[in-house]
């Protein structure tokens, strides 16, 4: 049985871990609200870009002047995962949540016979990944929002992944981030960034839904052109646009996990002191009764 020193003593400890977890909590809440205007910001525009480049891409799909980041190598053997986590911890399932959808991803690939590299964006998805696929990681980014999350950051990252991909490091390459829903909400969301995929596909629901009529364009100059000038710059505004999102979820998951850690604390706090107050109060019954007993015996 606890002494009430003992019991003082994880109170005041409870109560120190209550302070820090509301404090985090506060933190979280300033921040999502950039956090989430950015994210929410850069929706329209990367999806509206894509959604030209897929009108663009239709009519040159297939032909020989396509660009490769559009047509690909050919080949379909050597996929690259982007894995998008973050850099701390105390965000509840933020990170779970990813490192299982890739998992499950990775496994599907290995076992259809596929080479699969993995990119960490984030240093706690590397450290969970790396107990079971620590030789597939090539490499991990890390404090990318430090500083600030700017687009800066995702073009040096694209600029990267062109470059492997003109190595033929790979044949595909998908980014698997958390889309941020709500405060208490975020989906896992995988999204194939090369080679370019038209709207609608890979579980764009939203995308697919829009099947009004269109417009008919008239480019100048052509098509190949375009193609060749926007496909990288929609490579690095759909990476961004991930990061985003991912830095949007991390805040939201962040805050409502320590709310409830501050909950669960005064929770524990109020057991905590009923328990020593019941302690104290035996203590000083048996006392007291220890002095009459003591005072009948003379």
């Amino acid at each position: 049985m606890a002494t009430l020193k003992e019991l003082r003593i994880r109170i005041n400890s409870v109560k120190s871990t209550q302070k820090i977890t509301k404090a985090m909590k506060m933190v979280a809440a300033s921040k999502l609200r950039r956090a989430q205007e950015h994210a929410e910001a850069s929706r329209p525009y990367a999806e509206r870009m894509e959604r030209m480049l897929g009108a663009i891409a239709a009519s040159v799909a297939g032909t020989a002047s396509a660009p490769r980041l559009l047509a690909g190598t050919g080949a379909d053997d050597t996929h690259l995962v982007v894995v998008t986590s973050s850099d701390r911890g105390l965000c509840g399932g933020f990170n779970t949540a990813i490192v299982r959808a890739v998992r499950a991803m990775v496994g599907e690939l290995k076992s259809a016979g596929k080479t699969v590299k993995i990119l960490c964006l984030g240093r706690k998805g590397r450290d969970q990944l790396r107990r079971e696929f620590g030789d597939l990681i090539i490499d991990t980014i890390e404090e990318i929002d430090k500083g600030g999350l700017h687009f800066d950051k995702a073009l040096a990252i694209t600029e990267r992944l062109g470059a492997m991909f003109d190595e033929g490091a790979f044949d595909v390459c998908t980014i698997v981030y958390n889309r941020f829903k709500s405060v208490i909400s975020q989906e896992v969301t995988v999204q194939r960034l090369v080679p370019y995929g038209a709207p609608g596909g890979d579980g764009d629901d939203e995308a697919a839904a829009d099947t009004g009529p269109r417009a008919i364009y008239e480019y100048e100059p052509d098509e190949q052109e375009i193609l060749a000038e926007l496909l990288p710059r929609n490579l690095a505004v759909q990476l961004f646009r991930a990061l985003l999102e991912s830095a949007a979820s991390e805040q939201a998951a962040r805050m409502t996990a320590m709310d409830n850690a501050t909950r669960n604390a005064g929770e524990m706090i109020d057991k905590l002191t009923l328990h020593y107050n019941r302690t104290r109060q035996a203590a000083i019954t048996k006392e007291l009764i220890e002095i009459v007993t003591g005072a009948e015996a003379l």
